[in-house]
């Protein structure tokens, strides 16, 4: 029977890792169909920032009650999940409780009562976030745009989290009260949380602590492979989308270099501008700004699927206070989207074949766009990095290099810097007129 029982394991956990495996596959796929960019400079200054960011949670407790939960349930369901690496050894070769004989005993009493404590503040946390998110109606988790499998995975993932650490205080719970004089491991919490255990006789206790490890095991599989689907990638990418960030002064936006080369080869009199261009040179790109997925850059794409859909970036965006339709959020959630229904497209025909949709005016509309006051305010609300501003940008760029389609308003300041050298309609001869009036 115990050989039966590692079989199965075994198969669970090659099946389990092996579409875990898929899954990043098909999302780095993804992730590349952007343009390249090179984010390897400064890298000691991106190992700081990722540690600090990703690692060490900064951002997140600059609201302080949501941000310590936060690091509760990540800083525990990290640690816990070491005793992933037991329930393996155990389930492959049949073994119970390995790391008590590794460890020791007075060690090992360490490690499980400190399993269980951080095991009963993940619970605490993933509880009264459930409460925040459903009944105490916290406004930038109660609208629209979350409405249906927002919500719904965010309550999943809530509801998983917690049967996950319910099942690891049963398992120990079981364990401790079936073999109380042998075991050296220290429960405080389970110990005094099933108190009718001491009750049952041994041969209960052992189905009751064998369903429990099989749950929890089965349970991190799951979670593991529902990843994929849900917002909580950024449990993998929040770590990559910091490294890879745009470490220039919020408010530097990028030249496009093809403009760039341009300009010097107009202002350069010994260029020849029907020289064909050097071999190992920079293709010009096909259109200037973004009207699809495929013209953002990686990092865009990746930050897409960072995003946690928390809606800080939305709640201090001055457009969406005052009622504008736009929400930075929203940006992020509407890119993966639309990047997730290309990836669909690439998966059923080999290839991406043209659905006759795009990014722009099919899932993001002008009126998002030009709600935007590029103020940065959502940029630096992100706990993960990441920047809807540069998507709006490049969206932006697009409408007005290659669709002329620019608000009249804009199209008229930019007649006047042309002809004025500045975005009044008057002469520049007459622009310090004011210095003289009474």
């Amino acid at each position: 029977m115990q050989y039966i029982d590692n079989v199965i394991f075994l198969i669970l956990l090659i099946a389990g890792f092996g579409l875990f495996a898929k899954s990043l596959k098909e999302l780095y796929r993804n992730i590349k169909l952007g343009r390249e960019i090179n984010r390897t400079d400064r890298k000691a200054e991106r190992w700081a920032t990722m540690t600090r960011v990703a690692l060490g949670q900064s951002k997140m407790v600059k609201r302080p009650i949501a941000g310590i939960l936060h690091i509760f349930v990540y800083v525990g369901f990290v640690i816990i999940n070491i005793e992933l690496l037991e329930i393996i050894i155990d389930g492959i070769f049949g073994t119970h409780r390995f790391l008590q004989d590794v460890l020791g005993e007075s060690f090992y009493a360490f490690f499980t009562s400190t399993l269980e404590i951080l095991a009963l503040l993940v619970v605490v946390a993933v509880v009264v976030f459930f409460i925040r998110r459903n009944f105490y109606g916290v406004k930038r988790l109660t609208m629209k745009e979350l409405f249906g499998w927002p919500k719904r995975d965010a309550n999943w993932i809530l509801i998983i989290e917690f049967a996950l650490m319910v099942a690891f205080f049963t398992m120990n719970g079981a364990d401790y009260y079936a073999d109380a004089d042998r075991f050296t491991g220290n429960f405080p919490i389970s110990a005094h949380l099933f108190p009718f255990f001491q009750n049952m006789n041994v041969e209960t206790l052992h189905i009751i602590e064998k369903s429990a490890w099989w749950f929890h095991f089965v349970g991190i599989l799951f979670f593991m492979n529902y990843l994929y689907y849900s917002k909580h990638l950024h449990i993998i990418f929040a770590f990559p989308n910091t490294w890879y960030a745009n470490l220039e002064k919020k408010g530097k936006f990028n030249n496009l270099d093809s403009v760039t080369k341009e300009i010097k080869l107009m202002m350069d009199p010994n260029a020849d501008p029907y020289a064909a261009p050097a071999e190992g040179a920079e293709e010009v790109p096909s259109k200037f700004g973004a009207e699809d997925i495929f013209d953002l850059n990686q990092h865009q794409l990746l930050s897409a699927y960072s995003c946690t859909e928390c809606g800080r970036c939305t709640s201090v965006c001055p457009a969406n206070i005052t009622g504008k339709k736009l929400s930075p959020r929203l940006i992020m959630m509407k890119t993966r989207d639309r990047l997730e229904e290309v990836g669909k497209n690439i998966n059923k025909n080999g290839k991406f074949v043209d659905d006759g949709k795009k990014l722009l005016n099919d899932y993001i509309t002008k009126e998002e766009l030009w709600a935007c006051t590029t103020c940065n305010a959502c940029v630096e609300a992100c706990p993960v990095l990441i920047d809807p501003l540069s998507i709006i940008f490049e969206m932006r760029r697009f409408l007005v290099m290659e669709q002329s389609a620019a608000p009249q308003e804009l199209n008229l300041m930019m007649t006047n810097v042309e002809n004025n050298a500045a975005p009044w309609q008057y002469n520049q001869a007459d622009r310090l007129n004011w210095a003289n009036d009474n």
